[in-house]
């Protein structure tokens, strides 16, 4: 059984948060990869900023330096809105030999009894809760928690310093920031 840690989202955009979410739960529990996956459109959120074909890119820009990272597009080939148990029942069916790992934050921990198919999903998959300010990881469902370094970065504030011409050098991967740049996201 190889253990696969699963990263979904919009990733709109893709910023250092994730990235040291995945590798700190990736060390926690020894996991062989992270597969970020990220969304066409989520069902738990408005739009996206950005088309999926440009957070795909920016997903696979963010990742491409860390070998344990890998991109499944799973999600963004199915489009509409994706429920977390539609892409885990078709990763089982093409991955029956894994073990996943599904994290979330702690706003999403406190989310869960909303969850579609919530109680067959906790049987498809162990859920791993990481830390965020001003939320609970407490549930009435199983959650492993894994401590992480507390870094708060928002996508949403992420987008308004852009639009506001604040820069976000840092907040974002290197590559990642170039490509915002380049194609002047979220300026408008």
């Amino acid at each position: 059984m190889k253990r696969i840690g699963i990263l979904g989202g919009t990733f709109d955009p893709p910023h250092i948060g994730h990235l040291i979410i995945a590798e700190e739960v990736r060390l926690a529990l020894d996991l062989a990869e992270v597969w970020f996956i990220p969304s066409y459109t989520p069902p738990h959120k408005d739009n996206a900023k950005t088309g999926p074909e440009q957070r795909l890119k920016m997903v696979r820009l963010a990742t491409k330096s860390n070998s344990y990272f890998k991109v499944d597009t799973i999600e963004i080939e199915r489009s509409g809105k994706s429920y977390t148990i539609d892409t885990i029942e078709e990763l089982k069916k093409r991955h029956p030999d894994n073990e996943f790992y599904f994290i979330i934050g702690a706003d999403m921990v406190e989310y869960l009894p909303h969850w579609y198919r919530i109680e067959e999903l906790t049987e498809l998959v162990t859920f791993v809760g990481v830390k965020r300010a001003n939320y609970q990881l407490e549930s009435r469902y199983s959650i492993l928690i894994v401590d992480i370094p507390l870094i708060e970065i928002s996508s949403t504030v992420l987008r308004e310093r852009c639009m506001n011409g604040v820069s976000v050098q840092y907040w974002l991967p290197a590559p990642v920031y170039q490509y915002v740049k380049e194609h002047q996201l979220y300026e408008h």
